[in-house]
């Protein structure tokens, strides 16, 4: 490793934040992508991520809306990670609030690499929903599967997810001899984990309702579950391991339901003042709750079912042992609670020491 200069877009973000914070310890020169730089409670938690960092942390504004913004903030990259995207934290009126930018957004990004002309490598930051949508499968899932965008009830952000993708794979395959980088892509179920910044991330709701007991009983949900350290990590290794290069990575620790992840924050949380709920909630019930409860309507769609996974790349290419789903819930509870998305309690006693995992 030189001094190559590393882009991470959508730096400011629940992940990007990790990513950056990964390739600094790492000793990469890093440069990140925010809306805007006058955003002092989104820019200052980034240039505090790494004090120890070889090199100081730099930061550029580029939209995924504004293809011209791209140019600048490619220029003279060895690597990009492409992190930003689009997500729904409630219900979008129409596909076009997540496909188009999503699509759009990611092929800025890669025809900005193709005139930098200096990129070797992109790291794209894609989902499981691109390869499954729905669990309940009995073969697990390995990365040569693609979800079908045109299923029924697929969701906004499924589609956007699998369009965003496929069109990344099209992109890389059609560029002519002199233009061409390496792919390699990241397929992660739901992020979880602490949060190094005060941006919620898309699993922040799913986690503080059980601690805020925003819910009086539990709907029978499975989450398959990645730690967003394991995750950052992998976008180094995806960066930086031969055999990454032209491949798919599905990132998972495995699966829990809803009220065995509830039962892990009751056990931390309970004595120091928060009334976790452990009762699961009757089947008939998450229809009729879904209709008033968006957050609950989204999870309904992919977690009614547990999702089998073949994570084989993760654990032997990428040579990834994720940390264990428990300590993940716990440290989030904790991070959730000291950025203030979850309130203190009188019997708090505040955050143990983690085990973040090495690089």
């Amino acid at each position: 490793m030189g001094d190559e200069l590393v882009l991470v877009t959508g730096a400011s973000g629940y992940l990007g934040t990790q990513v950056v914070k990964t390739l600094q310890e790492a000793g990469y020169r890093v440069r990140g992508t925010v809306r805007s730089v006058k955003n002092e409670a989104k820019v200052k938690p980034l240039y505090e991520l790494c004090p120890g960092a070889k090199h100081k942390l730099e930061l550029v504004e580029a939209d995924l809306m504004k293809p011209d913004s791209w140019t600048g903030a490619v220029s003279g990259c060895t690597y990009v990670h492409h992190v930003a995207s689009p997500f729904p934290l409630t219900n979008p009126r129409s596909e076009d609030e997540l496909v188009k930018p999503a699509v759009e957004g990611t092929l800025s990004v890669l025809r900005a690499c193709v005139a930098a002309g200096t990129v070797k490598r992109v790291v794209l930051t894609s989902s499981l929903i691109a390869i499954a949508e729905r669990g309940g499968n009995t073969t697990p899932f390995d990365e040569s599967t693609w979800a079908d965008p045109n299923a029924p009830n697929t969701s906004f952000y499924g589609k956007s997810k699998i369009h965003a993708e496929r069109a990344a794979w099209d992109f890389v395959k059609d560029l002519q001899e002199n233009e061409k980088f390496e792919l390699a892509v990241v397929n992660p179920v739901l992020i979880a984990g602490p949060q190094l910044q005060g941006t919620p991330g898309s699993s922040t709701e799913v986690i503080s309702r059980l601690l805020t007991r925003g819910m009086p009983a539990i709907p029978r949900f499975n989450f398959s579950i990645i730690d967003v350290r394991d995750c950052a990590l992998a976008h180094l290794k995806c960066m930086t391991v031969p055999e990454a290069a032209g491949n798919r990575h599905i990132l998972s620790s495995g699966s829990m339901w809803y009220n065995e992840i509830a039962e892990v924050l009751d056990k931390e949380f309970r004595s120091q003042g928060y009334n976790v709920p452990t009762t699961v909630l009757p089947g008939f019930l998450v229809s009729v709750v879904g209709f008033f409860d968006k957050a609950v309507k989204i999870a309904k769609d992919f977690a009614s079912k547990e999702t089998l996974l073949d994570t084989g790349r993760m654990r032997n290419v990428l040579g990834i042992k994720p940390i264990p789903i428990e300590q993940t819930l716990i440290d989030m509870g904790y991070s959730l609670i000291e950025n203030g998305f979850v309130p203190k309690t009188d019997k708090y006693r505040g955050p143990q020491q983690s085990n973040p995992p090495s690089i």
